[in-house]
């Protein structure tokens, strides 16, 4: 026989009901299982209702409302600028009081997704290319290798500023940064297939096509031969000037090397793109001195990167397909 605070839901509904009915105390009690004391206390307890007790509110509704469309309206403000706007609106609360109810409205401070910046004549050209791509099968994507460049920094805690969002708000365009494409002095070139990656190439220089037919020849050739050995293969690169050259364009038809059609601005339809996250996930602790060790980690980590993972991720390919014929053709969460 518990107290009344021991009671459990079913027994407090048991209870309800049952007085509701005109039942004794002494039958609830018997029939829920518990002291009869417990039956008169709660019953007693929902007729009186229980007051409210603890501290009373500094803010009011109306002023709640106020800060939901402060953050909403500007959800890349940090607490401090978000306090300042709020209490500039008459409200009497401090900074702490700001970011409790701010956590209580589901807010949660976040590093934002970013997403490629794409044009109307874009995503028209993303739609139909993933329309034509949708009956693909896995055995087809894996004749693909997959290339693309990448930046790595020594110092990867700046990641730029935070957003306040809340649970499954990631993909909603105000919470979203918004990118250009890399520029073309990146670090890293590498590349992929379903049966995993070719050897890096660290650059230089400013990748041109001059530089850039260097690296095919010297990078990718070996890859090939890596991954596919005498089998044909499709070679996927994106719309930078140094690949869509028309030197380039020669020298991949004297190789006899297909090249797939590629939408512009369209990082998350390649499954590299991940690849990259992935290893500079791995490093995010790793505190490199110079850009020799910096190298050497980064190696490190793309020897780390095993087949079964590359074939997952071109695997994905179907899924990314879908994801933009149904976003039409919008980026999407990949």
């Amino acid at each position: 026989m518990g107290k009344t605070s021991d009671l459990t839901a079913v027994q407090k509904t048991i209870i309800d009901t049952l007085h509701k009915e005109g039942k004794t105390q002494k039958v609830i009690a018997k029939e829920a299982g518990c002291s009869q004391s417990s039956v008169s206390k709660h019953i007693n307890r929902q007729a009186k209702g229980r007051k409210k007790c603890g501290r009373k509110k500094c803010t009011s509704s109306r002023d709640n409302r106020t800060l939901q469309r402060i953050v909403t309206t500007n959800p890349f403000k940090n607490v401090g600028e978000i306090h300042k706007e709020w209490t500039a609106a008459g409200v009497s609360a401090s900074r702490t009081t700001t970011r409790r109810l701010m956590k209580d409205m589901g807010f949660r401070c976040r590093i934002p997704c970013v997403k490629p910046l794409l044009n109307k004549k874009q995503r028209k050209k993303r739609l139909a290319w993933a329309k034509d791509k949708k009956d693909w099968t896995d055995a087809e994507w894996s004749k693909v290798m997959f290339s693309d460049e990448s930046k790595f920094c020594i110092s990867f805690g700046n990641q730029g500023p935070r957003v306040w969002r809340k649970s499954g708000e990631a993909q909603n365009p105000r919470c979203m940064r918004s990118s250009v494409k890399f520029p073309p002095s990146v670090m890293v070139w590498g590349a992929m297939s379903s049966a995993g990656v070719g050897p890096l190439c660290f650059l230089r220089s400013r990748v041109n096509a001059a530089v850039y037919q260097e690296v095919l020849e010297h990078f990718m050739l070996p890859a090939a031969d890596q991954l596919y050995g005498d089998a044909d293969f499709t070679f996927q690169q994106d719309l930078a000037p140094a690949h869509s050259a028309k030197t380039t364009s020669t020298w991949f038809k004297d190789h006899g090397i297909p090249v797939l059609d590629w939408p512009a601005n369209s990082p998350d339809l390649n499954p590299i793109e991940n690849l990259w996250g992935i290893v500079k996930r791995r490093m995010q602790y790793a505190r490199p001195n110079n850009a020799e060790e910096l190298k050497m980690t980064i190696r490190a980590t793309w020897a780390l990167i095993t087949p079964e993972q590359c074939h997952r991720l071109i695997e994905s390919m179907p899924r990314r397909i879908t994801a933009v014929i149904e976003a039409k053709g919008a980026p999407t969460k990949y």
